[in-house]
């Protein structure tokens, strides 16, 4: 009896092995963090993909569909060696490509260029028969121009989304007042316009911090009388919350190329 038991045990570990190792190859997934595209740039969609091992057909031969959540037709179609468009949704038209010669490496990546805010969402990796989810977001945002008049310091970014908050401190950190207005066109995107209340000094740095979810610019602008020298750092924020595809802007009209393609 105990010796059937173990018999019996032995061929189920047998079966889930056999079943587990089936379900790992082929094996998709989206690798690092997510994508942050943004407005009127380009961004890269990540996807990889492990082949099905000894004797399954080429890599280069594979099928790849990309599709968005919410949306009719599919973004971009790979299959028999060569781009399928059939069926591919309109607004994606000239704007998708993946990368056929990358795809014996496992990179079946999607390349959407000229990224627009409506571009936002959850789009979908499909590789053969697994597929992969990919989160991609989008945000508007744009480096500060500095003006100083009589005394005044202000500080405007012609792009951000989703809507930021704004906070000032001096060189060593402390906290400013400041008056901060958003503007937003048809579009969405806010123009952010913020004053210093207090009037500054020659020769100090004051330095102007922009954040949403998404993207974070910290700009130091020092003051001398010949007028505001000033540099803005990107980073982005790319732990969750994230939404399901944002979009990114940078600079007035060329949308933000400091990133990274969510």
């Amino acid at each position: 009896m105990i010796i059937l038991i173990f018999i019996v045990s032995g061929l189920i570990i047998l079966i889930l092995s056999l079943a587990f190792t089936g379900s790992q190859t082929p094996f998709v997934d989206t690798p690092g963090a997510p994508a942050v595209g943004n407005v009127g740039e380009d961004v890269r969609l990540g996807c990889r993909f492990r082949p099905s091992g000894p004797g399954a057909e080429p890599a280069d031969a594979v099928s790849v569909t990309w599709e968005r959540a919410g949306l009719r037709g599919v973004v971009f179609r790979y299959q028999n060696r060569a781009a399928q468009l059939q069926d591919q949704n309109p607004r994606f038209r000239d704007r998708a490509q993946i990368f056929p010669g990358l795809l014996p490496s496992g990179n079946a990546s999607l390349l959407l260029r000229r990224v627009e805010l409506r571009d936002a969402g959850l789009y979908r990796c499909s590789v053969s028969a697994p597929s992969g989810r990919g989160t991609v977001s989008v945000a508007a945002y744009s480096p500060l121009s500095f003006t100083l008049k009589e005394q005044n310091l202000t500080a405007e970014a012609q792009r951000w989304y989703p809507k930021p908050s704004v906070s000032w401190s001096d060189h060593e950190g402390r906290p400013l007042n400041a008056s901060s207005r958003f503007f937003n066109n048809s579009a969405g995107i806010f123009r952010v316009v913020t004053t210093l209340l207090d009037p500054v000094r020659y020769d100090d740095t004051y330095t102007c911090l922009i954040s949403n979810d998404l993207v974070t610019s910290v700009s130091p602008a020092t003051v001398t009388e010949r007028g505001v020298t000033a540099r803005t750092y990107f980073t982005f924020n790319l732990s969750p919350p994230l939404m399901p595809l944002h979009l990114v802007f940078i600079a007035p009209l060329h949308l933000g190329a400091y990133y990274l393609l969510t």
